[in-house]
């Protein structure tokens, strides 16, 4: 009998050994899964840091990923870099971030035709891009699957921008105050982005066109590139406006920045007519002319809608988790905001919706 208990007494010290070292092995195990979720490196590269309507969009992304730690309690390095309208310089900042292990890059080309570079570097390191903005061509963004676009149809604005000038015309009182000469055609300048943009190409064509085959008769007095620049449209509206001291009846412009800097042009220079002006994106100072009547109406894209899809997606990919399902893709590639017109009768509606 003793040596019955002696063996069990041992057989019970050896139970308890391997007991405790389990007991051990798990507390760690559980340290390790209770340890704080990685850091998410996103990296903003825009085309330009002086561009109103990116800076707008920068903003959402930042106010997005900063309520998104305290939610998730992971944190987020957002780091946003403008390249000056350099592609070279867009070049290098993408080298550099993707060298320091960023997880994901958004990416608004200075040059949407040239995504080589980026894309070669960001393929070879694993690396997924969200471009915005600056659509690139199809052949680009298929060359892979974890590139993707987030933006809006230009065609849609350049529609939109006709129909709140053929609303205004199909008015008889409003087109007698537009057509001052009353000759029923109505003398316009057009103030375009940039030479060879997208953008500018579509909606100037789309504008004009969609104007003419809607009945209405249009002579362009002057068309001038402002690369979507409020002090560029403004010297260049100067010089229309000297040009044409009595004829500029309506100033149709790619953007807002560049339908504030015609409308400052026209005020500077005391210009003797009330030109109809219309711009396109729904800045804030945009929202706040056409709440005071000086502006006549733009296109709304939505920078907000843009911005919290794009830290969406990009947290997404820096997490390893799927998409939300509230984001809707097209040819699993892109993803499309819909524009929407402003005038002064729903203004105050946009002005609400960023406070």
């Amino acid at each position: 009998m003793k040596k019955i208990r002696h063996y069990y007494s041992r057989s019970l010290i050896r139970l308890m050994a391997v007991t405790a070292v389990a007991a051990f092995l798990i507390a760690g195990c559980s340290s390790q899964n209770t340890a704080p979720a990685k850091e998410v490196k996103i990296a903003v590269l825009t085309y330009d840091e002086y561009d109103t309507f990116i800076n707008s969009m920068t903003k959402y992304m930042t106010r997005w990923s900063r309520q998104k730690e305290k939610e998730d309690g992971i944190r987020i390095t957002l780091d946003i870099v403008g390249a000056k309208k350099s592609q070279i310089t867009q070049n290098e900042q993408a080298r550099k971030f993707i060298t320091e292990k960023y997880d994901v890059l958004c990416v608004n080309l200075v040059d949407r035709t040239d995504a080589t570079v980026i894309i070669d570097r960001a393929m070879a390191a694993g690396t997924p891009v969200i471009f915005f903005n600056r659509e690139p061509v199809e052949e680009d963004l298929s060359r892979w699957d974890k590139l993707y676009y987030v933006g809006a149809i230009a065609r849609q604005s350049g529609e939109l921008q006709a129909k709140i000038i053929t609303d205004a015309l199909s008015d008889p009182e409003t087109f007698s105050k537009i057509d001052v000469n009353g000759n029923g055609t109505i003398q316009y300048v057009m103030l375009e982005g940039e030479a060879g943009h997208q953008d500018t190409l579509v909606r100037t064509n789309v504008c004009t066109s969609s104007i003419v085959n809607k009945g209405f008769s249009l002579e362009k007095l002057g068309d001038e590139y402002a690369n979507w620049d409020r002090d560029q449209a403004r010297a260049k509206m100067r010089e229309l406006a000297d040009r044409y001291p009595f004829q500029i009846e309506m100033v149709i412009a790619n953007n807002d920045d560049m339908a504030l800097g015609a409308m400052d042009a026209l005020e500077e220079c005391d210009y003797p007519l009330d030109p109809f002006v219309v711009g396109i994106n729904g800045t804030q100072d945009a929202l706040e002319a056409i709440r005071t009547m000086k502006l006549d109406g733009s296109v709304f894209n939505d920078a907000r809608g843009q911005g919290e899809t794009i830290m969406e997606m990009a947290y997404s990919l820096g997490t390893d988790r799927p998409f939300p399902k509230s984001i809707e893709f097209t040819f699993d590639k892109y993803v499309f905001t819909p524009y929407s017109i402003i005038t002064y009768d729903n203004v105050q509606r946009y002005i609400n919706a960023d406070n």
